[in-house]
């Protein structure tokens, strides 16, 4: 169990350092103003433009360790475990911006780290092991359909919305993306070459994870990165709980349902108050004056 906790924190660790990689790479791999970005329609230049850049490239690599870490921490680790901890990699970044690149955090701000590490040492403390259902087939192929229908959802949303609309449905759609990831990782069949051939849930797996990177990736190009990462938090947060608990036959330890419940939402809900920290001008190199201006800044209209 300690093995699977301390997996879940080098995986929040890993996303959190990925995904500000990712944010800055996606800035500057925009050939699209502000305007255009969030006019509507997704760049399909835009994933290869980013493959020419060596922050892209990194955090790729990092955001494997991370996905493998997470590999680790479901195979003793409750879903909704494992999901809240994934999303306290915010809280990892913020406290390693104020040392790195002197980001002054609010006491609100302060607070919300705290509470991200009170609801996390919640968690651990009173979650079970992983449930011991096993879906068939028709479960995993039911994960595939619905992150079909999630893509077309992002698709309609990137070319009819408009921000902030847009935005925080683009940032829904990824962190269902990211949720699916979850889910279908947890029901591996195993991880050998063959077995992963064969199991629905490997290609649940790619499908997800594509789907949510790029529809992240167009929510920042052209959006609030606080929304877009504050719809993401909750959406690869709350639905996979709920399939753990329904589904996957995830438990708490005994009596202590409602402690895991109280640090899964103090959890979420503070990782959410620190949204901001998925914002590209966090990295070095990106002076919080810019972030201000941006931030200050009207979206555009119709």
């Amino acid at each position: 169990m300690v093995i699977s906790l301390i997996a879940a924190v080098v995986s929040a660790l890993c996303y959190g350092i990925a995904s500000v990689m990712q944010a800055v790479a996606v800035r500057e791999a925009s050939n699209r103003s502000l305007a255009q970005a969030s006019a509507g329609g997704i760049d399909p230049g835009l994933v290869p433009r980013m493959l020419g850049q060596w922050r892209f490239v990194v955090s790729v690599l990092i955001d494997l360790l991370g996905f493998i870490a997470q590999l680790v921490a479901l195979r003793r680790l409750p879903l909704f475990a494992v999901q809240a901890i994934v999303a306290a990699n915010l809280a990892v970044i913020a406290v390693v911006a104020t040392v790195v690149i002197g980001v002054t955090l609010s006491l609100r701000e302060w607070l919300a780290v705290t509470g991200v590490v009170a609801g996390v040492g919640l968690l651990g403390s009173s979650a079970g092991a992983e449930g011991a259902s096993h879906p068939g087939v028709a479960f995993k192929i039911a994960l595939i359909a619905a992150t079909g229908v999630v893509c077309l959802c992002g698709l309609v949303a990137a070319r009819v919305l408009r921000d902030p609309a847009r935005t925080l449905v683009l940032g829904t759609v990824a962190g269902f993306g990211f949720g699916a990831v979850g889910v279908a990782a947890r029901v591996l069949n195993g991880f050998a070459p063959l077995t992963l051939a064969r199991d629905p849930a490997a290609y649940a797996v790619a499908a997800a994870g594509i789907v949510s990177f790029v529809f992240y990736a167009t929510a920042l190009e052209g959006g609030s990165v606080t929304v877009a990462t504050s719809a993401v938090v909750l959406a690869e947060t709350l639905p996979p709980a709920a399939v753990g608990v329904i589904f996957l036959g995830d438990t708490t330890r005994p009596g202590l349902t409602p402690v895991a419940a109280i640090g899964f939402a103090v959890a979420v809900a503070s990782a959410v108050m620190l949204a901001r920290f998925g914002e590209a001008d966090h990295a070095p190199g990106h002076g919080e004056g810019q972030q201000e201006l941006r931030q200050a800044r009207p979206a555009p209209s119709r």
